[in-house]
């Protein structure tokens, strides 16, 4: 352990601790949450990833364990409460139990957000021993095709004695699966595995079109009717089962009628600090043209989250453009995901293409209708690796990135 990992009470908890935890300075306006993408290096090659395809350039020069430990004290005294340890493969980090030590004494909860690839009894025990709160883990299928098939890896067992582990250790059951056309027929079966695993939390998270799933979004995209299948399932699951395990259905944007209200809104609550210490307000906000991101290695969080021009771009309406301007409905979803407008329509400021209301609608409706297309849907895959990644910014698959503004 580093040095500053070993203190015991650091000099933060002392500053803090008459708050609650909290400086005086904080406005009306916290980051609440902090995700730490520590890096983007993973063993695992999905399909879907919401790591930018360009991640290849922001492998290099990550953060070191001094600097994750400096952001995660500014973050407390800003106000964050809960930390979310996510990569990539976070475990591909040899310093992740210095940093939930660390997590610990400034008072956050945290969350490692996992594959299970690289936990083993020991690092598990030493997790538990240095005050780690939770632990996600995604799971992929019930069956051993799909779940390597999507991920490129054979990584089917390992999930099932890591679940085991998870839950032999005292930790809360919480699965993750992301879900998409091979495996939304599969619900009930998912869901009777979570049971079976003795899970607590479940959610069902219909694939979101970021990254890498919006690259392969014909060949994921299931159909209104499967969707629709599937929501079924779940509820007569919970019907029947009751709320001892409890499940999340999430619906994908694009058969919404509304969008979200983007990461609770734009510098509303969440902060996130990736691998290579940029510091952004939502995970794709990178993908936003003329945008200058503050950086841990040169700037505070406190700059980041209160006077940098990207963190108040976006902060409350008046950016609007029409329809969103004068729409009565604009305080629920502030006009939904900047970067998914961006990328989609090439105007940021204008509706989430997914609101009924926008005139960019139509991208939807298109999008849906390719992937009926069989011709197109039959596309290979084009998976999250070092290669794809790289290839991506050289300009290979053109055809595929073509009908977007910016590279996923």
């Amino acid at each position: 352990m580093s040095k500053t990992a070993s203190l015991g009470r650091s000099e933060v908890q002392k500053e803090i601790a008459m708050n609650n935890g909290v400086a005086q300075s904080v406005t009306r306006t916290q980051p609440l949450w902090l995700l730490a993408e520590v890096t983007y290096r993973c063993p695992l090659h999905c399909a879907f990833c919401y790591n930018p395809t360009d991640y290849d350039k922001h492998t290099q020069n990550e953060l070191t364990t001094e600097q994750w430990i400096n952001a995660l004290r500014e973050a407390r005294k800003l106000g964050a409460l809960q930390l979310g340890i996510s990569g990539g493969e976070p475990l591909l980090r040899d310093d992740i139990e210095e940093i939930v030590v660390e997590a610990k004494k400034l008072g956050y909860y945290s969350n490692l957000i996992t594959s299970g690839v690289g936990l083993t009894e020991k690092r598990i025990q030493a997790f538990k021993e240095g005050g780690l709160d939770h632990i996600q883990l995604s799971m992929h299928d019930i069956t051993e095709e799909i779940n390597n098939f999507i991920t490129n890896t054979r990584t089917f067992e390992l999930k099932k004695k890591v679940a085991a582990m998870i839950k032999s250790h005292g930790y809360p059951m919480v699965l993750n699966v992301v879900i998409h056309r091979y495996n939304i027929g599969h619900v009930k079966e998912i869901l009777e595995m979570a049971e079976a695993l003795g899970a607590d939390y479940v959610e069902l998270a219909n694939t979101q079109y970021y990254g890498w799933s919006l690259i392969n979004r014909s060949q994921l995209m299931p159909t209104m009717e499967q969707l629709q299948a599937a929501e079924k399932v779940t509820n007569e699951f919970r019907e029947k089962h009751g709320n001892k395990m409890k499940i999340f259905f999430v619906v994908p944007d694009y058969y919404a009628e509304r969008p979200k209200k983007c990461m609770n809104g734009w510098g509303e609550v969440f902060m996130i600090v990736t691998a290579n210490g940029d510091v952004l307000p939502c995970h794709s906000a990178r993908v936003l043209p003329n945008m200058q991101f503050p950086n841990v290695k040169g700037d505070s969080l406190s700059y980041a989250w209160s006077e940098s021009d990207a963190f108040n771009k976006y902060r409350g309406d008046a950016w609007m453009k029409d329809p969103c301007r004068t729409c009565d409905e604009k305080e629920k979803d502030l006009g939904g995901c900047r970067c998914q407008a961006f990328m989609l329509t090439g105007d940021a400021e204008i509706a989430d293409p997914v609101c009924t209301k926008s005139p960019y609608r139509h991208l939807i409706v298109e999008a849906i209708e390719e992937a009926k297309n069989p011709v197109i849907a039959s596309q290979p895959i084009i998976f999250r690796n070092d290669k794809n990644s790289r290839a991506l910014m050289e300009g290979e698959f053109a055809d595929r990135v073509k009908p977007f503004h910016a590279l996923p």
